[in-house]
């Protein structure tokens, strides 16, 4: 399992130190020195870590930071934000726009390779929760004032893929409920249109699973990612 980190920094020089030490680490990284570039990719593209400097031109980090939490796919991807500044004020203004871990400027391999290592398993869980695995069972559906029978094509942690879509548009609210191999109860869970895609898919995001859902799925992810072994 190879993870996708992109860095966005005005400075080539930073950017290919980054690429260096990172790629070296066994993880694929894209950088971009333009961050109207990065606000673009991040609306189409995922990535389990995504840094970002303070100053840059056009969009500074924060705006940055700003625009991942509102994306589709990376809303919830782990920020980690250059600074050259310890101020309190920094680190306050880049926790309230949404960054996760602060690293100080000048870049090192001792710094980096000790921030991922720390950062490893926050990256890991954001990446199962896109892994999307086949699934085709029968999935009961109550939403938009009506109740219909859907089959699921695949399934992730935060999310499943129906089809028919029994007349959703995006944005409106779907009761799901449908069974997993090696899980006792059926799973009954609130989810959002996220997309709809021809012909007469929907992408549903699931909304606050209750703990023993968000269980299930996640022991059933695991075990399917690793053939069937829990």
């Amino acid at each position: 399992m190879r993870l996708k980190i992109l860095a966005v920094d005005d400075d080539r020089i930073i950017l290919e130190l980054f690429k260096s030490i990172v790629g070296s680490l066994g993880y694929e990284v894209v950088t971009l020195s333009d961050s109207r570039e990065a606000a673009q990719r991040i609306m189409t593209e995922k990535f389990d870590l995504i840094a970002v400097d303070v100053l840059m031109p056009d969009l500074d980090g924060f705006e940055l930071a700003q625009r991942i939490r509102a994306s589709p796919s990376n809303h919830a991807v782990p920020i980690l934000m250059f600074t050259a500044s310890d101020r309190i004020e920094t680190m306050r203004q880049g926790f309230a726009a949404g960054v996760t871990l602060f690293l100080g400027k000048p870049l090192s391999a001792a710094k980096l390779r000790g921030l991922f290592g720390a950062a490893r398993g926050l990256m890991l869980q954001e990446h199962r929760r896109y892994v999307r695995l086949p699934l085709h069972v029968n999935v009961n559906c109550q939403g938009g004032g009506r109740r219909f029978k859907a089959r699921s094509l695949d399934l992730s942690q935060g999310g499943i893929l129906l089809q028919p879509s029994g007349g959703l548009a995006e944005g409106e609210v779907v009761e799901v409920e449908f069974a997993l191999a090696g899980v006792r109860e059926p799973l009954k869970i609130m989810a959002k249109v996220a997309r709809k895609a021809a012909p007469e898919r929907m992408a549903l995001e699931f909304i606050d699973p209750e703990p023993a859902e968000r269980a299930a799925l996640e022991y059933y992810v695991a075990s399917e990612s690793k053939g069937g072994k829990p």
